[in-house]
Parts: C-alpha cells; sequence; structure tokens
C-alpha cells in the first residue's frame, strides 16, 4: 500500500512531467502522429496479416500501447539514474519513506503519465479515421493499456538502478526499440519468421498489445497473455527493489 509520503512524491513526479515539453511530444504527441503514418493512410478495411483487425485499429492499441510505454519506461529510467548522481535518491533515503514505498510510488506515477498518451491516440483514431467500438471496449481498452503499462513502469525503475546517468539511455534505447519491434508495436509479427515469432509470443510487450486486440474483437484479454504479463511485473518490480537495496549499501 502507498503511505502520505508515497502519495506526495507521485504528486510531484506528475507535476514534475507535465511542466516538461519533451515529455509532452514524445508520449502524447509522437504517438499519435505515428498512428496516422502508419495506421492512417491506407483503408479502414484493409486487415492486418495474421489478425481480424482492420489497419486503423490494429494501430490504434499498438500506438497507444507505444506511447505508454514511451511514457513509463524511457521517462523512467533517465530520471532515476540523474536523481542517483544528483543526490536526490540519497535526500529521500533520510526521511520517512520506505524503500519499497520509492519503487511503487516511482511505478505508480509512470502509470499516471501513460494515461495522456492513451486517450489523444484514441482520440485522433476516433476522429480522424472513425474507428468506432461499444462504450464497454473503449473503457476496457483504456483500463487494460493503461494496467499493463505497469509493468514496464517497473522495468524503468530497475533500469535507473542498473545504470549510470551516462549509459542509461543507451540501455533504455536497446530496451525500448527491441521491445516495441519485437512486441509487434510497430508491424504484426505475423510477418516474422515462424523461429522468430515463436520467441515474440513470450517477450512482455506482445502480450500487452494482445489485452486490447483481444478486446477490439469482442473478448476478454487472453489468460497467457495476463499471465506473461503478471509474471514480467514481479520479476521487474523484484529486481528494482533488489537494486535499490543493493544502491543503498553504497551510499
Amino acid at each position: 500500500m502507498l503511505n502520505t509520503g508515497s502519495m506526495k512524491l507521485i504528486k510531484l513526479e506528475v507535476t514534475r512531467a507535465m511542466r516538461n515539453k519533451k515529455y509532452l511530444f514524445f508520449t502524447v504527441l509522437y504517438p499519435a502522429a505515428l498512428f496516422l503514418m502508419l495506421g492512417g493512410t491506407l483503408s479502414g478495411s484493409t486487415k492486418v496479416m495474421g489478425t481480424e483487425l482492420t489497419m486503423p485499429a490494429f494501430y490504434m492499441v499498438a500506438m497507444a500501447s507505444f506511447g505508454a510505454l514511451t511514457a513509463v519506461l524511457v521517462g523512467n529510467s533517465e530520471r532515476i539514474a540523474k536523481e542517483r548522481e544528483s543526490g536526490w535518491v540519497r535526500q529521500l533515503r533520510l526521511t520517512a519513506l520506505p524503500g519499497r514505498g520509492y519503487v511503487l510510488a516511482k511505478t505508480a506515477s509512470a502509470g499516471v503519465l501513460s494515461l495522456p498518451a492513451i486517450l489523444v491516440v484514441f482520440a485522433v483514431a476516433a476522429g480522424v479515421k472513425g474507428v468506432r467500438f461499444d462504450l464497454w471496449q473503449w473503457f476496457a481498452l483504456t483500463g487494460a493499456i493503461w494496467a499493463g503499462s505497469l509493468v514496464f513502469a517497473a522495468l524503468g525503475v530497475a533500469i535507473g538502478y542498473l545504470a549510470s546517468g551516462d549509459n542509461v539511455r543507451p540501455i533504455t534505447m536497446l530496451f525500448y526499440f527491441a521491445l516495441s519491434i519485437l512486441g509487434g508495436l510497430w508491424m504484426p509479427t505475423a510477418a516474422f519468421p515462424q523461429w522468430l515469432r515463436s520467441v515474440c509470443e513470450w517477450l512482455p510487450t506482445h502480450a500487452y498489445a494482445g489485452l486490447g486486440q483481444a478486446i477490439e474483437l469482442g473478448g476478454a484479454p487472453h489468460a497467457k497473455d495476463v499471465a506473461i504479463l503478471a509474471v514480467y511485473f514481479v520479476l521487474f518490480t523484484g529486481a528494482a527493489a533488489w537494486l535499490y537495496r543493493k544502491d543503498s549499501l553504497k551510499a
């Protein structure tokens, strides 16, 4: 559970991010622009290979997920690495905020920041390409993509404690692009060779995209996708907590 200190930290993190112009562009506007470039150029009746989804519907979920991934992974990891070097994290350890509270607050605040990216892509898809779903599907899509982003928020915290301020960006970009491309957020994995598709099916981003795709087809997220994301969340959160404690011993 989040205590008062954790809630204050979440509020601070959200306020700082909302004042950051780079955040507003790369996590809110950039995914919507990519949606128009990738999914908005073809007919709304064109089906994506290997799915029953139209191009606009497929890329709406893909780019909403990509925007959320950008918000929680890239911003979180780089911010934490820089805070460690500046001494901000050391100052927080002198407060009553426990280590688990810090990790959970960082994960939760990153999750809050992913919501605008999701909603803007949805608005562009509905307004420009005429994507239509039942009301329950819009709510379910928003909830599933938002909740799934917490998995990558935890990964961002772990990378922030794994890397230094100098090398955090290349390490984050490696995870960022590999997970985005191989997970099917930029292109359908049906176009990949069979051996690569077999690997991609176990990546968290593939399961993440699968949540929204299942809802778009009128069903519930597949149990396999939910289980994969749950396992990754436990692993990433555990790694973040362990790296936080390890970093504390160095201080």
